[in-house]
């Protein structure tokens, strides 16, 4: 069966299970879970009125942490880098195009290079995020904020990055993941 049926076992079934599991655990020090996280910056990125594609790139934007070596603990305790956004966007790639892998895969950077190019970015940060920050290679120098600039993906990754910041609030009320398949089905590639 092709991504583009999403049959039982599909990926978005596969999906919807990571949220209802191991999206259901804490989220590295915020007050919402992973899956209430990613919940709700897809549901910023969809009030905003974001292309589809954006939507879902927000709204899969940490899946990485359910994947590899490093886990998201690892990252808040141990002070080890998971790349959670590459791993992320690598894993995504089985079914969606890069127009919603590539702001996954530089979100971190997105976060890195909005601490330099705007002054006061930081202070918008949860002391989880700064504390990330930090493991993550710390705000970009401004070479590296010229060539972030110039990647494909960066814009949109910029805007992932902002919904991100803002989606930890515990009262916040937000729509569960079948609400989302939608946007998501019409993105899924036939080869995946």
């Amino acid at each position: 069966m092709s991504a583009a049926t999403d049959g039982p076992h599909g990926p978005l079934d596969l999906l919807a299970a990571l949220f209802e599991g191991e999206g259901s655990a804490e989220y590295l020090g915020e007050e919402v879970t992973q899956a209430g996280h990613m919940l709700q910056a897809g549901a910023l990125a969809e009030a905003a009125g974001a292309p589809a594609h954006l939507v879902a790139a927000a709204l899969l934007h940490d899946i990485g942490h359910f994947h590899g070596t490093v886990t998201g603990r690892d990252l808040m305790e141990g002070g080890l880098d998971n790349r959670h956004s590459h791993t992320g966007a690598d894993w995504l790639a089985r079914w969606f195009g890069p127009e919603v892998t590539e702001p996954v895969r530089l979100h971190v950077a997105a976060k890195r290079y909005l601490c330099t190019a705007e002054p006061g970015y930081v202070d918008l940060l949860s002391e989880a995020s700064v504390h990330t920050l930090r493991v993550q290679g710390g705000p970009m120098t401004t070479e590296q904020a010229r060539a972030f600039e110039a990647l494909p993906g960066a814009a949109d990754a910029v805007a992932v990055r902002r919904w991100d910041e803002r989606a930890k609030d515990p009262l916040t009320d937000t729509p569960d993941f079948a609400h989302f398949r939608p946007l998501l089905a019409p993105l899924l590639r036939g080869d995946g």
